[in-house]
């Protein structure tokens, strides 16, 4: 059973809605991903909560996208069951992906503690860690020109002088060139890592709030659409 004029023109809307919503889908569940890995592999981030952010992502990505391909195959087909499904489900989401911003906006006054503990154990197991694990400590004091977690004194323990630090710490660096140099602001990096890691993850978890918060409102849009269409379906009115 069919539609015409305006409503025809909600079908291809719903359509089209639920077309951005399959593509918003995908690029969350990449999004997660990539959350994932920079956490754990890149910034070498331990902690199991932090996991919690991207796994949250990931999963309202996939389900944004099924429920997508189910909305599409409802509009078109012009079916009142699907369609009204469609709209029940997508409105259970929004309600997810709200508690899933106000929940991402409150870890984030949490990320200071986590980095801390992350970065502390980070430097207590540089020297009997793998080379694959210095090297990505090492990564990430030369990349954001950092030494330490709060300052360079934090790396205290890693030679038997107490004033040596990891080559990576260095302005420029070379082979022992943190040796005995700790202090040394000309030759060392003494901002430690923990500020600029709080304000990367902080920022980064702002602007995934707000994308699901925009594809929340896309979604209003979406049901409102899905509603008028289920109207018209039921109506009795025939596509031209």
């Amino acid at each position: 059973m069919g539609v015409e004029g305006g409503m025809k023109c909600l079908k291809f809307l719903l359509f089209f809605f639920n077309f951005i919503f399959w593509l918003c889908g995908l690029a969350l569940v990449v999004l997660g991903v990539l959350m994932q890995v920079n956490l754990h592999n890149t910034l070498n981030i331990k902690d199991p909560s932090a996991s919690g952010a991207p796994i949250v992502v990931i999963i309202v990505g996939v389900v944004i996208f099924f429920i997508a391909f189910f909305g599409c195959c409802g509009a078109w087909r012009e079916s009142y069951c699907m369609v009204t499904t469609f709209a029940v489900l997508v409105f259970v989401l929004i309600i997810i992906e709200v508690a899933a911003a106000i929940a991402g906006y409150v870890y984030r006054k949490k990320l200071s503690v986590v980095v801390e503990d992350s970065l502390a154990d980070m430097i207590h197991e540089y020297k009997n860690s793998t080379a694959d694990f210095r090297k990505t400590v090492d990564k990430l004091q030369e990349d954001w020109k950092c030494c330490g977690s709060n300052s360079s004194t934090d790396w205290r323990g890693f030679g038997p002088d107490g004033h040596s630090v990891p080559d990576s710490c260095c302005v420029k660096v070379a082979q022992n060139c943190g040796v005995g140099v700790m202090t040394n602001a000309t030759k060392v990096h003494q901002t430690g890592c923990h500020d600029t890691l709080v304000k990367l993850l902080q920022d980064n978890l702002l602007w995934v709030i707000v994308g699901v918060l925009v594809i929340a409102a896309l979604q209003i849009l979406g049901i409102v659409s899905a509603c008028c269409l289920m109207k018209g379906i039921r109506s009795g009115y025939e596509v031209m």
